[in-house]
């Protein structure tokens, strides 16, 4: 039995009241404590297990994989199989403007590597983004993040970074011929699933290409499936010119890609040399899990909008519900107050169902189950949510 109070002691924290599960197991949609207690994982580890916990083929593929080898030498000297192999399968399915990815180890990392690459690309030093966004803890993706309770103590962020109202048409205008990027979550996610408008879209992306500036789009938690397409960017008919990844991208392993295409990417590689560089981007363990990820994915992908409009429906019917914003099987469930949702999301934890809040909507609660959950398994979990709805407001 492991001794908890090493937890809080000996092991960094990044809240003053962190769940403090003690997880021994997760197989599918389930997670068990060391009691044997199963729970419901209905936030896939923040949009991480998209193909559910412990997926056999990846297992298989990551024991295949760590027999062979692990770490043989930092990213972009050796050519190692499982990258190149990953590598060719994502240009098969993102648009040939997307051909070239560089894979590092997080989602945080990807928009540092964007970043970089646009003010490499263009030789510009501005960049826009959008207030309420959330792009990483590291210093350059929180200097794009607006969002001034994760900024705060933390001194002076990246200079010639300003900020613009997401899915406001009227700001584009500030998008100009000194911008080197604009960086843009396809959905806005911590601040609790927001979903723009087409017609915004498409002029984002006609300003950018009007004055130059390079379109990063962050679906660190949009992709792999997550919103009903494989990339939400499909379902507004534009294309980024660089697109960053992560989270689900390696069915549980740490994992992420910033990508765009090969002339762009090209530049980083001289004068100078190793214009970006990382010992581990790129795992091969990473890699082959994330290369099984795909088809998997893809296996599940139809049923991904049947299944979201089915939990906002079960949801919708209860008073205590004022509004519920879903796309795919990412959803974001407005109640009455912050307090509530505090109240709800304990309960449900006591339940057995795993549910989370928005740090930036804290009237809100996420669900991001994992794409492979059953219609049973909704209705049973989704279930207990709403008997939890009827014990808040009895």
């Amino acid at each position: 039995m492991v001794n908890k109070n090493i937890f809080f002691v000996h092991q960094a924290q990044t809240s003053p009241h962190p769940i403090a599960i003690q997880i021994t197991k997760a197989e599918g949609v389930y997670l068990y404590d060391e009691s044997g207690k199963r729970y419901f994982d209905l936030i896939s580890g923040l949009a991480v297990n998209n193909v559910g916990h412990s997926h056999p083929k990846i297992v298989e593929a990551v024991k295949n994989q760590a027999e062979k080898f692990m770490h043989v030498m930092p990213y972009g000297e050796f050519i190692q199989e499982p990258q190149i192999k990953l590598a060719e399968k994502l240009a098969h399915i993102l648009p040939s403007t997307l051909s070239s990815s560089y894979f590092v180890n997080s989602g945080a990392e990807a928009v540092e590597g964007a970043l970089k690459l646009a003010k490499r690309y263009t030789g510009r030093k501005k960049n826009v983004a959008c207030n309420k966004s959330y792009h990483g803890s590291t210093h350059g993706a929180l200097s794009v993040t607006g969002n001034d309770t994760k900024r705060k103590g933390y001194g002076d962020f990246l200079p010639n970074i300003s900020f613009i109202s997401f899915n406001e048409i009227s700001d584009l205008d500030s998008i100009d011929e000194f911008t080197a990027a604009v960086i843009v979550e396809t959905i806005q996610g911590d601040a609790g699933v927001r979903i723009p408008d087409k017609q915004y879209m498409l002029k984002l992306r006609e300003r950018c290409t009007e004055v130059g500036a390079l379109l990063i789009l962050d679906e660190i938690q949009t992709g792999y499936g997550r919103t009903g397409t494989f990339f939400a960017f499909e379902q507004y008919n534009i294309v980024p010119d660089i697109l960053c990844i992560a989270k689900a991208m390696a069915g549980g392993m740490p994992m992420g890609a910033f990508v765009s295409s090969k002339s762009m990417m090209s530049c980083l590689s001289h004068d100078p040399m190793l214009g970006h560089i990382t010992t581990f981007g790129g795992h091969p363990v990473s890699c082959i899990a994330a290369y099984e990820t795909i088809d998997i994915i893809q296996e599940h992908l139809p049923r991904v909008k049947e299944k979201g409009v089915l939990i906002k429906e079960m949801l919708s019917t209860h008073k205590l519900v004022k509004e519920i914003r879903q796309i795919g099987l990412m959803l974001a469930i407005d109640l009455p107050s912050q307090e509530i949702t505090q109240q709800v999301v304990h309960k449900c934890l006591e339940k057995g169902v795993i549910t989370f809040w928005f740090l930036s909507c804290p009237a809100s609660f996420r669900l991001a189950p994992p794409l492979t959950i059953t219609i049973n398994e909704i209705k049973e979990s989704i279930g207990v949510i709403l008997t939890v709805f009827d014990e808040v407001t009895s």
